[in-house]
């Protein structure tokens, strides 16, 4: 791939009058989009186009940069909102690639990294869990994965949720009882743990069971996950009634419980077709000018679970189109299956097969089945896929009427789009953290939470305990880069509304360090218990006007606690974060010349950090790693006068 500079207007380009630029400014960005093509080759690539602060607008790839780009000079045969980018283009930059398929992988890399707002979005991008049965020890592990396929083993998924995962694990554990625990706590154990009283775990550990014996269970896992579950049900059947007929009621009684464990995650997973093996089926629905695409994962023939996704778009999109964005952005991180099973045909089918192909290392299929049992699986992702975003559509309804009203009760211009909720948590000063949490039309936007960590406390600086000056630094902090990387603060960046967790005072601190930092024509609140801080009694301290106390059935009241709640729920789960690190420090972690691996070594020969403390010089000479010198320093350290 060759990186070619900012392709901008040439001189005669931008002699366009300011004033008609101003008219029209779809015409000075066609000026821009002409005066690139000179300096553009007839090549593969992604071109850019770049606004007037340097932000991407636009991320596009072309088999022809110079014929594609060529399509934005013609505005008048433009859709609206391709028009609207146009206008705001002020440069074109381009990356040639040697092929279309390179070009694809490239346009869906950066339209991930940089997200231009005119592009189609997968907002959501979290990586999914896998089951995976560890293979680097002697005694594999089955355990739940989520991150990079770097470790040894066998992975199986992947699974749409926590929760899905959670629940086949504690089945499987039941069926195949194979160790859970980490490698140094199996290392470290004499005697069986909970696991094996329960009967979730056959205790190798401590010898209760042989290699030959805990390989077959490590076979018949591997054998289910891998879509051969009635086979493994046909061979526990046989022995259970084996052990029955010898009269050994208990060992079958086991072997019962086992198959009943299978049954249950098969009746959990209830969409099977065998014929499916490995795919991926992706179905689309659109209404009211929004999309939901409707993905369910099969593996071996097993539903491994479904999740919905609603791609950030502009209303011109079509399901085909949405769905072609949505497929080179939602693999950039994803295990590609071996066939993806589509609702629509796409426009460049053959490309995005093939380029999936190239990431995934081997052939992947996609189709849209028109008949048979594939076809009822496409029907049922798309009608999940309309009722996700009819229930969407109604909260999204619902959600904009309580923010009209919330416009009219706090007598603001327009409904706000962005709310920002600050609140702060701490123990008597000790662990002090802020948080801000952010609400709009489309609900809580988790990916804009922010926590902070409060630094100027004590010597000079805030007084433990003081609420008004942590609320200060947090509210200055983040103003004060706000201000930084947008000194319009334009629509979208900056927030609507500001509600703090207090009463008069968090709210003068609040407009105090607006005033400082000069910040403007940001609706300010607070929000304060009421009397006996009984809910339904909140009152909201507004500037220049007296308290106001709604209707403890008013749905704008609901709305308020739970964005003061949601608020508070996250500065208390950043206080207990901070506090528990703060609690895991161990009295080893400032012995001179103790690490990681040292101070490990300590814990598991003597315990605790107590026991080493008390341990004597011969003692800690025992331990791996501990020299006599080191054993000096250790016991000095903790036997050291005053």
């Amino acid at each position: 791939m060759n990186e070619r500079p900012p392709a901008t207007a040439a001189p005669e380009a931008e002699a366009v009058p300011e004033a008609a630029a101003a008219r029209d400014p779809a015409a000075a960005g066609s000026a821009v989009v002409t005066a690139a093509l000179g300096a553009l080759p007839r090549c593969p690539g992604v071109y850019r186009m770049v606004g007037a602060k340097g932000e991407v607008l636009y991320v596009g790839k072309a088999r022809n940069l110079k014929k594609r780009v060529a399509s934005y000079a013609n505005v008048a045969k433009l859709p609206l909102r391709l028009r609207r980018m146009v206008a705001q283009t002020a440069a074109v930059e381009v990356v040639t690639t040697h092929t279309e398929v390179e070009a694809l992988l490239l346009e869906a890399n950066l339209i991930k990294r940089l997200r231009p707002r005119c592009n189609i979005l997968l907002r959501d991008d979290k990586s999914f869990p896998y089951i995976l049965l560890r293979r680097d020890h002697a005694w594999a592990q089955l355990i739940k994965y989520r991150g990079a396929r770097n470790r040894a083993g066998e992975y199986f998924g992947p699974f749409a949720s926590v929760g899905a995962v959670n629940q086949t694990l504690n089945a499987l554990q039941r069926a195949f009882p194979l160790r859970s625990c980490s490698d140094s706590i199996f290392a470290c154990r004499t005697r069986p743990c909970l696991q094996y009283q329960i009967k979730r775990c056959t205790a190798p550990c401590v010898g209760r069971i042989g290699p030959e014996d805990y390989q077959v269970l490590v076979d018949e896992a591997r054998a289910f996950l891998a879509g051969k579950s009635r086979q493994v049900q046909k061979r526990l059947a046989a022995r259970m009634q084996e052990a029955s007929e010898a009269l050994e009621f208990e060992s079958a009684a086991v072997y019962r419980d086992r198959i009943r464990a299978l049954t249950q995650i098969q009746a959990s997973q209830d969409i099977n077709v065998a014929s499916v093996g490995e795919a991926d089926v992706v179905a689309a629905h659109q209404e009211g000018g929004q999309t939901c695409v409707e993905v369910f994962f099969f593996r071996s023939g097993q539903n491994y679970g479904n999740r919905a996704y609603f791609p950030a778009h502009a209303g011109g999109a079509d399901a085909a189109e949405v769905l072609s964005a949505f497929l080179g952005q939602f693999y950039q991180n994803k295990h590609v299956p071996r066939r993806v099973l589509l609702s629509h045909p796409l426009p460049e089918q053959a490309l995005i097969e093939e380029a999936l192909s190239v990431r995934a290392g081997r052939r992947v299929r996609i189709a849209r089945p028109l008949r048979g049992a594939r076809r009822k699986l496409v029907e049922h992702a798309r009608e999940n896929a309309r009722l996700a975003l009819a229930r969407k559509l109604s909260e999204s309804a619902a959600q904009n009427r309580l923010l009209e009203q919330l416009a009219k009760r706090l007598r603001l211009e327009a409904p706000p789009r962005r709310i920002e909720v600050y609140d702060n948590s701490h123990i008597s000063g000790t662990s002090a953290v802020g948080s801000m949490i952010v609400a709009g039309p489309e609900g809580y936007i988790k990916s804009a939470y922010r926590k902070f960590t409060i630094k100027n406390l004590g010597a000079g600086g805030i007084t433990p305990g003081d609420d008004y000056g942590m609320m200060r630094e947090v509210l200055t902090r983040r103003f004060t880069r706000l201000v930084k990387e947008d000194p319009d603060l334009e629509p979208g960046t900056r927030p609507d509304l500001i509600i703090v967790d207090g009463g008069a005072g968090q709210l003068r601190t609040a407009i105090e360090v607006f005033a400082d930092l000069g910040v403007r024509d940001v609706a300010t609140a607070a929000i304060a218990k009421g009397p006996d801080r009984g809910a339904g009694r909140e009152r909201l301290h507004l500037p220049g006007r007296p308290p106001l106390s709604l209707d403890s059935h008013d749905p704008v009241l609901y709305f308020l606690q739970r964005l003061r709640d949601e608020a508070h729920r996250f500065a208390i789960g950043a206080h207990r974060s901070k506090r528990a690190k703060a609690a895991a420090r161990s009295a080893l972690d400032d012995v001179p010349g103790v690490g990681g691996k040292r101070k490990r070594a300590l814990l598991h020969h003597f315990g605790s950090a107590r026991g080493v403390a008390e341990a004597g010089i011969a003692d800690l000479e025992k331990v791996a790693g501990i020299s006599r010198a080191l054993a000096r320093t250790i016991y000095d350290y903790f036997h050291a006068e005053g």
